[in-house]
């Protein structure tokens, strides 16, 4: 990043559903969604997590064994990386010149058992530029996700200036917050899902906004935050003709996607449970004057007192000594990015 000409750009957070479980049709509608925020000129453009294929519900409403049905369902309709879902997007993204940040399942090579929540981060050349697991599944999602390790926490040089990415409830972890803000990172991506059936006195909307908020005021940084809907499809695919559960997938204030400043304020109104795409003007010059107040990476800490110390190397289920064959997948643990795919992908 030149830091005599700070980035100036338009934002677009994106707040939709996906086609439940139908990667290649969610797919194609992120492609439309990306293609729409380009027209609209955004150049970062931020999607929900796992928008590809859809959150696993189940967990929230279900027994472990009613649920266990849906999650070979998921890990089927799940993301491999490489993988021509992930080609595809790169190619949008690459198509329009937008910076892309997406959330996935992602299928692990070695085991079948292990699902990660995943965000992608891909530059505007196409080149995938982070695999970043979350951290923690929050809650019920341990019946779903593997916890993904430190070697993805990074922040990304990116036309848009330093760029980094938290999945939900990793936005409420201050160290791993910290972690990002500590590389030099200027535009947050803060990606969620709509969680109407959390216990009735959670405000999702607020929870979003208050998170989202604390990181942008603290760090001095622009947020923006994309949170996932719920389609009709969802509630008739889990809800069916339960007529309580259905009250609880349309309870209100479950969703909240928008633009956040350094001063922690919204730059632009926010979107609340409504499918949408959410503009903001981003200036990274407006960082400058909050960081000479608190700068908590800088003057306004006491690194003699308190020390992070990040564990960023990979975690793989086995170490061998010596060279060994291929796996059965034939891919590593953590996947490199395939070629730049071709036009004719998208």
């Amino acid at each position: 990043m030149d830091r005599d000409h700070l980035p100036r750009f338009t934002a677009a957070a994106v707040q939709a559903s996906p086609v439940y479980l139908d990667p290649a049709a969610t797919v194609d509608k992120a492609v439309a969604l990306i293609a729409e925020a380009a027209a609209g000129g955004a150049e970062l453009v931020v999607f929900p997590e796992v928008f590809v294929p859809g959150y696993p519900y189940w967990n929230w409403t279900m027994n472990p064994v009613q649920g266990s049905p849906w999650f070979e369902r998921l890990q089927r309709a799940s993301v491999d990386i490489p993988g021509p879902h992930v080609d595809r997007l790169r190619a949008a993204a690459r198509r329009h010149g937008v910076v892309l940040v997406i959330g996935v399942n992602e299928r692990a090579p070695h085991s079948l058992g292990v699902l990660y929540n995943t965000l992608l981060t891909i530059g505007p050349d196409g080149e995938l530029l982070g695999v970043h697991r979350k951290l923690v599944p929050t809650w019920a999602e341990k019946l779903t996700w593997t916890g993904g390790d430190g070697s993805s926490l990074v922040v990304h040089d990116t036309p848009v200036g330093p760029l980094g990415a938290l999945a939900c409830g990793e936005n409420t972890n201050t160290l791993a917050r910290f972690a990002l803000l500590a590389q030099g990172e200027l535009v947050h991506a803060s990606c969620y899902i709509a969680l109407p059936v959390a216990p009735a006195d959670y405000d999702m909307a607020d929870a979003i906004a208050v998170r989202t908020a604390a990181h942008s005021f603290e760090g001095k940084v622009f947020s923006v935050v994309a949170c996932s809907t719920i389609s009709p499809e969802i509630v008739d695919a889990l809800a069916g003709d339960d007529e309580e559960l259905r009250k609880r997938f349309t309870r209100p204030r479950s969703a909240l996607s928008g633009i956040f400043g350094p001063d922690g304020r919204p730059v632009t109104e926010p979107l609340v449970d409504e499918e949408g795409i959410v503009y903001g003007e981003i200036d990274l010059a407006r960082c400058i004057q909050p960081k000479q107040m608190h700068d908590i990476v800088g003057h306004y800490n006491r690194f003699d007192v308190f020390r992070l110390e990040v564990d960023n190397r990979p975690r793989t289920p086995v170490t061998f000594t010596a060279p060994t064959a291929p796996t059965a997948s034939g891919a590593a643990p953590i996947a490199p990015a395939t070629p730049d795919p071709s036009e004719e992908d998208v």
